[in-house]
């Protein structure tokens, strides 16, 4: 008996293996980390669960800039993979390298029907041609919110949370009166204080409507309302309103306001799921992020990242690819993500059927789709659309220790500015000399 239960368990373990390497493999590399890492991880499971042609090779890679950097010395080597999680900042790079299989063309090669008019466009344009098509398929979409201390604002008498940056100083006055010791937990960020503040004034980031219309864009953040909202910014520290709260000073802004030692902290939607796991022990809620009284508002951009289909592989590994994205791509698999992060819908279809459902009634997904309102607060403009400058990551760098040494008082923010436009131009400039005679498509 036990010599043909061994006989029987071979027999099974090779018929195993050989199912197993009909499978049709490909690899796919991503950025996130954490417990958003493994919700990417789970959706990989998943779609190895849910049919027996094709497997995925899910592989993180620690983090955005190292899934972009790990890929570029990859592909040097020939061992990149057929699928990469990017973040938004790596997109323009992307586009001009070529080294991509634009997706629009990859579904309709293998056969696979995607409705792209259904993405929002807010979400499509960028990552899409002028033409409409699109290169990589946007995923994990997220837009900036406040998060607010209800609380706290209650106690200070706010009954709304501000829309305007002047109704928010106000609060930030309140709060301290009522014996808040901090109103605003402060972490610089580029994405949310100067690129989707820009696009919620429709102000330029750059010449050349944010460097979508040629190469030779030259940055102008330094000249324009972005610099008085960070001396605000500045001067809410100095007079005690704000306190700088990062990592490297030994506290995020997100401890702080889930401690509840600061009332009102900026951040990604996508933290919304996570602020829920760490229950706070006070009510909170979100709100769109403010604007300046006298200025139109318009739509923020999607942050977060897409997914982008690597040259260079077989047609086997491209048709897996593809059935992926597809999957990806569904109501069911769209709700999962949402319900397990803080992201958005991609599709407009997925939106208006949660909404129906009253997803967003409950908790905890009450008012989450807050960030809907302020992707879609109006139709993109020229402006608003997102940004197309080579070296992002590089300028959100220069960005961010510029304005670290003007909080820190070793200049002033416009000088900070100054010095960050101008380094910024630099990798700019060798980013057009790099890709002479070529345009973004």
């Amino acid at each position: 008996m036990t010599q043909r239960l061994a006989a029987a368990a071979l027999v099974l373990a090779a018929t195993a293996g050989s199912a197993s390497a009909e499978k049709i493999k490909f690899e796919y590399w991503y950025g996130l980390t954490g417990d958003l890492g493994a919700v990417v991880a789970e959706t990989c499971n998943r779609f190895n669960a849910s049919q027996d042609q094709f497997e995925a090779v899910c592989v993180g890679q620690d983090g955005y800039e190292k899934a972009v950097q790990n890929t570029i010395a990859a592909f040097r080597a020939g061992k990149h993979p057929t699928l990469l999680q990017s973040f938004d900042a790596g997109t323009a790079d992307l586009m001009l390298s070529g080294e991509f299989y634009p997706v629009t063309q990859l579904m309709a090669d293998t056969g696979v029907t995607v409705d792209w008019t259904d993405y929002f466009p807010g979400i499509a344009n960028y990552y899409s041609s002028k033409s409409g098509e699109f290169f990589s398929m946007p995923w994990n979409s997220s837009t900036p919110v406040y998060y607010f201390n209800k609380d706290h604002f209650a106690k200070a008498g706010i009954t709304e949370a501000p829309v305007t940056w002047e109704g928010m100083e106000e609060a930030f006055k309140a709060l301290k009166a009522s014996g808040q010791a901090c109103s605003l937990a402060y972490a610089p960020s580029s994405w949310i204080d100067l690129e989707q503040f820009s696009m919620a004034h429709n102000i330029p980031v750059a010449s050349n409507n944010n460097g979508y219309d040629g190469l030779d864009t030259e940055l102008l953040f330094n000249t324009t309302l972005h610099v008085q909202h960070m001396e605000n910014i500045q001067r809410w520290i100095t007079e005690g309103y704000a306190l700088l709260r990062t990592q490297a000073a030994g506290k995020t802004s997100r401890d702080s306001f889930v401690e509840g030692e600061c009332s009102v902290f900026f951040s990604s939607i996508a933290d919304h799921n996570t602020i829920h796991k760490l229950t706070p022990a006070f009510g909170w809620d979100v709100q769109i992020i403010p604007t300046y009284e006298g200025v139109e508002r318009h739509n923020t951009v999607v942050g977060g990242a897409s997914l982008w289909v690597l040259a260079g592989k077989t047609e086997d590994e491209y048709k897996a690819a593809a059935s992926y994205l597809a999957f990806l791509a569904t109501k069911p698999e769209q709700q999962f993500l949402l319900e397990n992060t803080g992201y958005i819908p991609v599709t407009k279809s997925t939106y208006e059927a949660l909404l129906a459902e009253g997803f967003y009634a409950k908790a905890p997904y009450l008012n989450r789709d807050i960030a809907m309102k302020s992707l879609t607060y109006t139709e993109p403009t020229e402006l608003t659309r997102g940004i197309r400058l080579g070296g992002m990551i590089q300028i959100r760098s220069e960005w961010q220790s510029e304005v670290e040494a003007a909080l820190a008082g070793q200049k002033t923010m416009k000088e900070a500015l100054d010095n960050a436009v101008s380094r910024g131009n630099d990798q700019l400039t060798r980013f057009a000399q790099t890709y002479a005679g070529k345009s973004f498509p």
